[in-house]
């Protein structure tokens, strides 16, 4: 995995700061990738569509925050909505598109959609990394239909989640280098308090990575990164339930009508 704080073949090193969202450009080639920079987003994407109901009208809007190239799309199949992805990245958006995501640029702090237009707001991997993630929830709950279900996932702001999130998970291939602000990790207990103003009952689970699965895909992705052109096939990790917020966590609630 190359440092993205090197990326940029074409153009020469350069160094960029943490959370910098330049980063998504110059790690373009590796959102799709099962074996890639990304794959834990992939494994998260699975399990935060675990929590999304299937829809309850022909018209249902699921708004996905944050959506990145539209790793949510394959999880969502069968569950009859129609899936509309906001980004800040125009090469993570192309890519969206190409995997059946409507896709909108924007800001997840001030989303070009209508107040209520959606049944369901995913916001997955998404609260830590804006520097205003207050505004970013007040925006996921503008959004939601009476009714609707608010999905997400993100780290909490405790030393334990700086440790395992960044000095020790950017040493793995499934994490980039520089990709998170520990600075910008959000409170599991404010992001409750702050949901709860906007009308949303949020409750949180812990969750981590199956350990035994991420050994063998590890194991697999060494032995495939020997042959040029492979990939580590096999079964991806689980997302699985923890007792402890304390580093990484799942939050579900509804928007009252």
């Amino acid at each position: 995995m190359r440092d993205v704080a090197a990326a940029g073949a074409s153009t020469g090193p350069r160094v960029l700061p943490r959370n910098d969202p330049r980063q998504y450009d110059d790690l373009a080639g590796e959102w799709w990738r099962p074996d890639g920079a990304f794959a834990m987003l992939h494994w998260l994407a699975e399990a935060r569509a675990a929590l999304v109901p299937p829809a309850t009208r022909p018209d249902a809007l699921l708004v996905d925050l944050g959506c990145g190239a539209g790793l949510l799309a394959p999880h969502l199949a069968g569950k009859g909505y129609h899936h509309v992805g906001v980004d800040l990245t125009r090469s993570a958006l192309v890519q969206a598109a190409e995997h059946g995501v409507r896709v909108v640029q924007g800001d997840a702090t001030a989303v070009p959609l209508p107040d209520g237009c959606a049944d369901v707001v995913s916001a997955g991997e998404l609260l830590e990394h804006v520097p205003d993630w207050p505004r970013a929830v007040a925006e996921a709950c503008r959004l939601l239909r009476p009714g609707g279900v608010l999905v997400l996932d993100t780290l909490n702001d405790t030393a334990l989640a700086r440790l395992v999130a960044v000095r020790l998970a950017e040493r793995l291939p499934t994490v980039p280098r520089g990709i998170h602000d520990p600075r910008l990790f959000v409170d599991a207990r404010a992001l409750v308090a702050e949901c709860a103003r906007h009308g949303v009952e949020l409750r949180l689970r812990g969750i981590r990575p199956q350990v035994g699965g991420v050994l063998a895909w590890l194991l697999r992705r060494a032995r495939a990164s020997r042959t040029p052109g492979v990939v580590a096939a096999g079964r991806a990790p689980r997302i699985v339930p923890t007792r402890s917020t304390a580093v990484l966590y799942q939050g579900r609630g509804v928007r009252k009508g």
